[in-house]
């Protein structure tokens, strides 16, 4: 097995843009292109064009697909509309976060999940284990799917001037199939940035076309590309957690206080239930840590894995931390004691390097998009 990263369909495109390339989950990814505050802002008042086709693929078809995915995942599957999505999450039998999914029903009996790049292939080893006895198939799409998506408050208008699908009739969280330039897509209403967006998923060899017919129809209108890092900080405003920072295997989602992709409801057993059933008690009644948004009261940025500190004790810890264009801030988001979890909380701040600095606990997400 050769160790190079695995490039996507758009690689030598980034190139040409002049993107500084980095290494994420095993893909050599756009970093950034230029400045990542002006990618950032960018995303917040105009649109951001980005490559995502790192992300993991997975087709579950056949008879028995809802009822797989209703025993392998937490979320109630089955009763997902076709052409409608869903977040959920996947766990282990202690109700560790294995990763945190979304899933499209494209059909009757043809779903598609979206993993993390990192965890692809644990997720895809996970189902194909869990459809043991199931009337269904899962297959590794991963190399089947490019991903680009156009996010911020121009991306309706500019894809609009590329499509006749109904982009006005597609609600948050939907899919449909249609055409963008010419080019058979997924068109879905998802996204990771706290602003309305679509993601387009196309066949490898249609991508760069897609690409350029966006940026031509885009940049009009300010679009600009987009890479990891500026995706990094919209999505930490948003207050939406990243697997191996806000979700791992030592926590289940009623930690994380995603306790609601949890169904409970829904008919049979499923993987982790009697586990989370135990969780979701403790988060009621005892909950160890809760997780928080922490604004810098100084300049110093917080990092994952930096305590938070009251009084000289440890309290939490920040699991992600960046400087935030949009608020002007530094933030964190953080696992903290549940005694002062509360906004507002008092005396609360993060250990950088040794100093106390003061920070202000505060509700997520710290940025919502105006409707």
């Amino acid at each position: 097995m050769s160790n190079a990263p695995r490039l996507t369909a758009l690689d030598a495109l980034h190139r040409s843009l002049g993107a500084t390339m980095t290494d994420f989950a095993g893909w050599d990814m756009p970093l950034r292109y230029s400045s990542e505050r002006d990618e950032h802002n960018a995303v917040r008042t105009k649109a951001g064009l980005f490559d995502l086709s790192h992300m993991g693929e997975i087709t579950v078809t056949g008879p028995q697909a809802a009822a797989l995915l209703d025993y392998a995942l937490v979320g109630n599957i089955g009763g997902v509309a076709t052409g409608r999505a869903r977040y959920t999450m996947i766990c282990q039998e202690d109700g560790g976060i294995l990763d945190d999914l979304i899933v499209y029903r494209l059909g009757d009996t043809e779903y598609m999940v979206v993993a993390n790049a990192s965890n692809a292939q644990i997720v895809l080893d996970a189902l194909t284990e869990r459809a043991g006895g199931f009337d269904a198939a899962v297959r590794d799409d991963r190399d089947a799917y490019a991903l680009i998506a156009v996010q911020g408050p121009e991306s309706s208008g500019i894809l609009k001037s590329l499509t006749d699908a109904d982009l006005d009739g597609l609600k948050y969280y939907a899919g449909l199939p249609g055409t963008v330039a010419g080019v058979p897509a997924l068109i879905a209403r998802t996204g990771y940035t706290g602003e309305d967006g679509f993601e387009l998923f196309v066949e490898p060899r249609h991508a760069e076309t897609l690409w350029q017919a966006l940026t031509e129809a885009g940049t009009p209108a300010g679009l600009v590309p987009c890479g990891l890092s500026c995706r990094d900080t919209l999505r930490l405003e948003a207050g939406m957690p990243l697997y191996g920072h806000e979700l791992t295997t030592s926590l289940t989602p009623f930690d994380a206080g995603l306790g609601r992709v949890v169904k409970f409801e829904k008919e049979g057993d499923f993987v982790g239930r009697k586990a989370l059933e135990a969780a979701a008690e403790r988060a009621a009644t005892n909950p160890p840590r809760k997780l928080v948004g922490l604004v810098a009261q100084g300049r110093r940025v917080p990092r994952a894995g930096m305590a938070v500190v009251t009084g000289g004790e440890v309290v939490g810890e920040v699991t992600s931390g960046a400087p935030s264009p949009t608020l002007g801030k530094p933030l964190a988001i953080a696992y903290v004691d549940a005694a002062h979890a509360a906004p507002g909380s008092e005396g609360v701040g993060v250990d950088i390097r040794g100093t106390h600095e003061p920070y202000e606990v505060v509700a997520l997400p710290f940025y919502k998009r105006q409707k």
